[in-house]
């Protein structure tokens, strides 16, 4: 398979419209839970709490960081993202429509945690504010190019004559193989942005 970076852009250009339609997505769910944690929305902000308080005490990355191992942290980070995360939302794009309200929700949270523990706002300092932004960017974007990839692949098999189809290429049980390649090639540039955005997330603090 040509996983060079012209066969990359190449994909990523052929899938450029549900990537932009996922993240556009992602982006106005982040807004609104922003707006809402950040205007005391009392519900908004007792889910937060509580969402954050089970991820404290549950999730093996924030376990692995309380114990002062901050690259096992990530790199525990990076495999969750990667497996629970971005694989489930490719899948959950091929039949388009339900990844839609789950990336609103999955937005909405990163919206959400844009307060602290004590509900003040992450954007207060520029130092907070600049790592809040820059981690939520660095995990939005594949996810993004995740279910962009999955939605790509789902059009193709819905509309194999249309504009998103690929009319000469073979099938592999029911998905045109060119498709799947492309899906291939979105996740090699994934891949290691969702590494990037751990590494960032547990080492820059």
């Amino acid at each position: 398979m040509n996983l060079s970076f012209l066969a990359i852009f190449l994909a990523l250009r052929r899938a450029r419209a549900p990537i932009l339609w996922i993240g556009l997505t992602y982006m106005l769910g982040v807004i609104a839970g922003a707006v809402m944690v950040h205007a005391h929305h009392v519900a908004a902000l007792r889910y937060r709490d509580r969402l954050v308080g089970r991820a404290l005490a549950s999730d093996p990355a924030a376990v692995a960081l309380k114990r002062g191992l901050p690259l096992r942290a990530a790199l525990l980070d990076f495999a969750g993202n990667l497996g629970l995360g971005a694989v489930p939302s490719t899948l959950m794009g091929l039949p388009v429509a339900p990844l839609f309200p789950f990336a609103a929700y999955r937005g909405w949270v990163g919206g959400i945690v844009s307060v602290d523990g004590r509900h003040e706002s992450r954007l207060r300092t520029w130092h907070e504010g600049i790592y809040y932004l820059g981690v939520l960017l660095l995990q939005l974007i594949p996810y993004s190019l995740a279910g962009g990839a999955g939605i790509r692949l789902g059009l193709a098999v819905l509309f194999p004559k249309g504009r998103y189809g690929y009319p000469a290429s073979e099938r592999w049980i029911g998905f045109p193989a060119e498709g799947v390649r492309d899906v291939v090639r979105i996740y090699a540039l994934l891949v290691p942005l969702f590494l990037l955005a751990s590494l960032v997330e547990f080492l820059a603090r």
